[in-house]
């Protein structure tokens, strides 16, 4: 029997070290177009590899996908976050939890994981070729023909398609032409652009440690860290927020106006409060000298100067209708948002092949017998935090199975 991986990254060669290890006598090529394997593992987290997360129970674990969480729940019922580490702890890795619930390599090094997954792959035998893209694929007669770039056709017996995201709805084109739906692809899981707020930018690296961040007209908002940045705001409640909203923050073309809470879990009552505390207690303070919540004196500094508040102003001085505004900029701090920017080097679409013509128990197509998929390249997608690297893992492992 012969088996063919379409792709290079984790999911891929996931997909060949589970085909080969259940079916020890199949030979099992993986096919990579690029000059380099396990790329995006390379860079991920920083150079880290955040190999998945610690969140439990599952059904918490689930919520973490904007697209795929009912497919998943069946797959992940074969291999989930456990199954991830008991695979690589047993291979002589061992992960480490960090306090946001990433995990990652004790060594902090992305090359650990690629070189465990090289070496397994070594150990079973499955051929690795780069710079074999894919020309053409044609199913006939219960084989696989593959015509590479380099006009080279091969027969296989089994396929399984594990080529990632594409950002071009025409990188699909050969999956439809074999008979499968593709949900046109969106960017995922990116940052803010708002060129207009020079002087917000100039606070990059400031972090917010609660704060929420909403999408003017809309029912969209999200809460959690946020980061400022060189080109605006990102964080774990942007990244967030753009994954949720992938689809129609697409159709309103990265132009759209975001509203930011810096008080975070502190409400409208609450903060008055804590105005009104900061009068009586410490009157004869100047307000730049005197918060009434607990935020970076960085960003508190700003603040005031976007309500062109004199910093130096003490709090017995400040007029009510003053007092009002700087509540509101606390909790409706808004911004125009244009554009948007990739987080760091990972690149994560939503869309792909159709969710509905998959088989999430054996990871097989419903229209095509012996094809099947594994990581991005279906319509999956999950916040950061090392959700997708799961997901990889457990596809690939079962469609590596291949209906076993």
């Amino acid at each position: 029997m012969k088996v063919a991986v379409i792709g290079g990254g984790a999911a891929g060669f996931f997909a060949a070290i589970s085909c080969k290890t259940h079916h020890p006598n199949a030979e099992v090529f993986i096919f990579e177009k690029s000059s380099k394997t396990l790329a995006k593992v390379k860079v991920s987290g920083g150079g880290r590899c955040n190999v998945t997360n610690v969140c439990e129970p599952q059904s918490d674990f689930l919520k973490h996908y904007p697209r795929g969480q009912k497919q998943l729940k069946k797959t992940f019922n074969y291999f989930n976050r456990q199954d991830t580490l008991d695979w690589y702890e047993s291979r002589g890795v061992q992960l480490k939890a960090e306090a946001d619930g990433r995990m990652f390599p004790i060594t902090d090094d992305s090359q650990t994981i690629i070189d465990c997954l090289r070496q397994e792959v070594d150990r079973l035998g499955v051929k690795v070729w780069m710079k074999k893209g894919i020309a053409t694929l044609v199913h006939k007669a219960d084989l696989f023909e593959l015509t590479f770039d380099s006009g080279e056709s091969q027969t296989y017996d089994h396929l399984i398609i594990a080529t990632g995201g594409n950002s071009k709805s025409a990188g699909y084109e050969w999956l439809r032409q074999i008979g499968h739906e593709i949900v046109a692809p969106v960017p995922s899981l990116f940052t803010f652009n708002i060129p207009e707020a020079a002087k917000l930018k100039a606070l990059m690296g400031l972090a917010v440690p609660h704060a929420v961040i909403k999408i003017q007209g809309t029912k969209m908002m999200q809460e959690g860290p946020v980061l400022v940045t060189h080109w605006g705001l990102s964080g774990p409640a942007v990244l967030k927020l753009s994954a949720w909203g992938a689809r129609q923050l697409h159709e309103f073309n990265y132009n759209f106006k975001t509203q930011v809470n810096w008080a975070g879990a502190i409400n409208e009552e609450k903060l008055r409060e804590g105005v009104a505390q900061a009068v009586e207690s410490q009157a004869k303070k100047k307000i730049i000298n005197a918060k009434p919540i607990d935020i970076p004196n960085r960003l508190w500094e700003y603040l005031l100067d976007r309500m062109g508040l004199d910093a130096h102003t003490i709090w017995a001085d400040v007029k009510k209708k003053d007092k009002n505004r700087l509540i509101n900029v606390l909790l409706n701090d808004e911004y125009t948002v244009v554009g948007k920017t990739t987080f760091k080097e990972e690149f994560v679409t939503c869309g792909g092949v159709d969710l509905s013509e998959v088989d999430f128990n054996t990871m097989e197509s419903r229209k095509v017998p012996g094809l099947f998929f594994a990581g991005e390249v279906l319509d999956i997608d999950g916040i950061t935090g090392g959700f997708n690297f799961q997901a990889a893992w457990s596809t690939g492992f079962v469609a590596g199975k291949l209906g076993q």
